[in-house]
């Protein structure tokens, strides 16, 4: 009888240790397993300390300032671009915005200044509402630029700037229109051959407001004087 109890309590536990050895091995099966191990690196990921938000944005060859140079972002697209949106208080429609895609320039190629100059014939009401009232905004987008890469152009890293003033008619007999003309001819040649008899001006944005948005938080608090300043104790910007 004690021999029989001795038998039965050995097969008890062998047959517990040979049942605790299969379940310690299908933990380690399931500890190997594709889902277990795409579990625990997406676990690490999160653990893991977070990267400095620079590391998310794409480099490019162009130029492109980091997300940190607010100043220089602006400047960078206002060089970089060729036209953009002219938005006037139009007189025809009891005051309500009138957008408009126009051509402009802030500089000859590398000599950007940040003031945009647009050549501009009352025939469009952009102009005709900006001589009666000079309100303005103008609005550029990083998108057309190539250096969004895939990504939305409403995406807080595609930068957009909009600049908010007055719309000035320049005096077409001063130093400033020469410099006008030589910014906005160089890069929009064709308007040299425009029509005569359509009376086109040179209107400059007098800067009073910046809005800029070009990484996640929100707008970047720039004065104009601090866009206007940017690059005078430097090389000036390689404008396009």
């Amino acid at each position: 009888m004690t021999r029989l109890r001795q038998l039965t309590k050995k097969g008890i536990f062998e047959s517990s240790s040979f049942h605790q050895a299969a379940e310690q091995t299908n933990q380690n099966q399931a500890m190997l397993s594709p889902a277990y191990l795409a579990v625990f690196a997406a676990t690490l990921l999160l653990l893991r300390a977070p990267l400095p938000a620079l590391a998310g944005r794409p480099i490019v060859a162009d130029g492109k300032p980091a997300p940190s140079e607010a100043a220089a972002t602006a400047r960078w697209l206002a060089a970089q671009n060729t036209w953009g949106v002219l938005s006037t208080i139009s007189s025809d429609l009891s005051g309500a915005p009138f957008g408009n895609v126009v051509s402009y320039s802030d500089g000859e190629p590398g000599e950007s200044h940040g003031i945009p100059y647009f050549y501009l014939t009352t025939l469009d009401p952009t102009a005709r509402d900006a001589l009666e009232d000079e309100r303005t905004s103008f609005t550029l987008s990083e998108f057309p630029l190539g250096t969004c890469g895939k990504i939305d152009p409403e995406n807080p890293t595609c930068a957009k700037l909009t600049l908010t003033g007055k719309l000035k008619l320049i005096d077409p007999q001063s130093s400033e229109a020469d410099l006008a003309k030589a910014a906005l001819f160089t890069k929009h040649p064709e308007m040299k051959g425009w029509p005569k008899n359509h009376h086109f001006q040179i209107f400059k944005l007098e800067i009073k407001n910046i809005f800029l948005i070009d990484w996640f938080g929100g707008p970047k608090p720039i004065s104009p004087t601090e866009y206007l300043e940017y690059g005078k104790s430097q090389a000036l910007l390689k404008s396009s």
